[in-house]
């Protein structure tokens, strides 16, 4: 088992460009101190420059980091695209792990938006739409069911609200929040 009953534990995943990140990044600014982010790009590609594929080393980081940021007493967001045939099994333990409440969000975005959002990303020289299509995956949902799919209609500042919203940590402070030294 890990964290507490009272830290929430949170996965947003998508396809590229859905907007995880810039959810994530708004769901820190709205807590605040005590909520760690778990980036899938960070661990994966920057930490370890590992390419996504099954049994990858990142699995296994990402799901440590955030057992470990639980434990102390942090809350957690866990995204990325963390397709469902690479990262759905370890996700699957780390919600049943959980002692605290768990969501999941799929942030559900058409190919021609993907590719537009793109466009406006610093990587955008570098990977292209053949590359975009070969990983994108429509409504990859994990098997079980369990995720609020989101779609690409729903505004970033609505978003971010609906998820704090959901997880209760719209009511909680961030001195509560664990991890707030």
């Amino acid at each position: 088992m890990v964290g507490t009953p009272d830290t929430r534990l949170v996965v947003l995943r998508g396809n590229s460009a859905s907007g995880k990140s810039s959810v994530a990044a708004g769901l820190r600014e709205g807590f605040g101190r005590g909520l760690a982010l778990v980036a899938q790009d960070n661990l994966r590609r920057t930490v370890l420059r590992e390419r996504d594929r099954p049994g990858g080393v990142n699995i296994g980081l990402i799901d440590a980091v955030a057992r470990y940021a639980l434990d102390a007493g942090y809350h957690v967001v866990v995204e990325g695209i963390l397709s469902a045939d690479h990262y759905g099994e370890m996700l699957a333990r780390l919600r049943a792990d959980h002692r605290g409440p768990t969501h999941a969000y799929y942030l559900d975005v058409a190919f021609e938006e993907t590719l537009a959002r793109h466009a406006t990303k610093a990587i955008a020289d570098d990977v292209g739409e053949s590359e975009l299509r070969d990983w994108y995956r429509p409504l990859d949902l994990l098997p079980g069911g369990g995720e609020t799919v989101i779609g690409a209609d729903s505004a970033l500042a609505d978003t971010v609200g609906r998820v704090l919203r959901d997880t209760g940590l719209a009511g909680l402070s961030a001195v509560e929040g664990g991890g707030g030294r």
